[in-house]
C-alpha cells in the first residue's frame, strides 16, 4: 500500500486541486484512500505555496460530496445485497459497512453530519443513508456541512507540521478519538435527560 500512497501524493503534486477532487471522490466511494493523507499532504503544498487553502477546501468538499453521492445512489437503488455481493471485488469491508450501519440506526441522518469527523465510519455512512432513502437534499447538505470542518482542520494540521505532516496520521487518528469521546458523552447526557422527562410526566 506504501507504494498506492505514494502515487496518491505524485498525481497531488502534479495534478494539485483535480488530484484531491479524485482522491476525495474515490475515499467517499468506499475506495481505500485515506483523508488524513491526501490533506495532510495538500496542507504542506499549502505551506510551501503551492497550492491555495480556501482551494483545497473546495476541492476536498467537493470531492467527498461527489463520492458521498455515488455511494448514497449504489445504497439506494442497489440496497444491502448488491453491496454484499458486489462490495467485496472494490475491497469493501463488511465489517466496516455494518460499523457504519449501527451508527445510521442509532443517530439516524444526523450521522451523516457527524460520522463525517470519524475515522471508518465517514467513509461508509453513505451506504446505509442510501439503504435507509433518506430525503437526498438533506443528505447533501450535512454532508456539506460535517465535511468542511474536519476537512479544514487537516489541510491546517498539515501545514502547522510542514515537512512533518506525514505525522498527521496520528493526529487525525487521536483527533478522532477525541471527537467520539465527545459524542458518546452528548449521547449519554441526552438520554439522561430524555429519561428524566419521561419519568416526570
Amino acid at each position: 500500500m506504501d507504494s498506492f500512497y505514494q502515487l496518491i501524493m505524485n498525481y497531488i503534486d502534479i495534478w494539485g486541486y483535480t488530484a484531491i477532487v479524485i482522491a476525495m471522490a474515490m475515499e467517499s466511494a468506499c475506495l481505500p484512500v485515506p483523508s488524513e493523507l491526501v490533506f495532510g499532504f495538500a496542507g504542506y503544498l499549502v505551506f510551501l505555496g503551492h497550492l491555495n487553502f480556501a482551494a483545497v477546501l473546495l476541492a476536498g468538499v467537493a470531492g467527498g460530496l461527489a463520492g458521498s453521492i455515488v455511494a448514497y445512489l449504489v445504497g439506494y437503488y442497489g440496497g444491502q445485497p448488491f453491496v454484499a455481493r458486489y462490495g467485496r471485488y472494490i475491497l469493501l469491508s463488511k465489517k466496516h459497512v455494518a460499523i457504519a450501519q449501527r451508527w445510521f440506526d442509532r443517530y439516524g441522518l444526523q450521522a451523516v453530519f457527524f460520522s463525517r469527523m470519524l475515522p471508518v465510519v465517514r467513509t461508509f455512512i453513505s451506504l446505509p443513508a442510501g439503504f435507509a432513502g433518506v430525503d437526498f437534499v438533506r443528505f447533501v447538505v450535512l454532508t456539506i456541512l460535517g465535511s468542511i470542518p474536519w476537512t479544514a482542520a487537516l489541510i491546517y494540521a498539515g501545514m502547522l507540521l510542514g515537512e512533518n505532516w506525514e505525522q498527521i496520521d496520528v493526529i487525525g487518528h487521536r483527533a478522532s478519538l477525541v471527537v467520539l469521546a465527545g459524542l458518546l458523552v452528548l449521547g449519554i447526557y441526552f438520554w439522561r435527560k430524555k429519561r428524566e422527562e419521561y419519568s416526570t410526566e
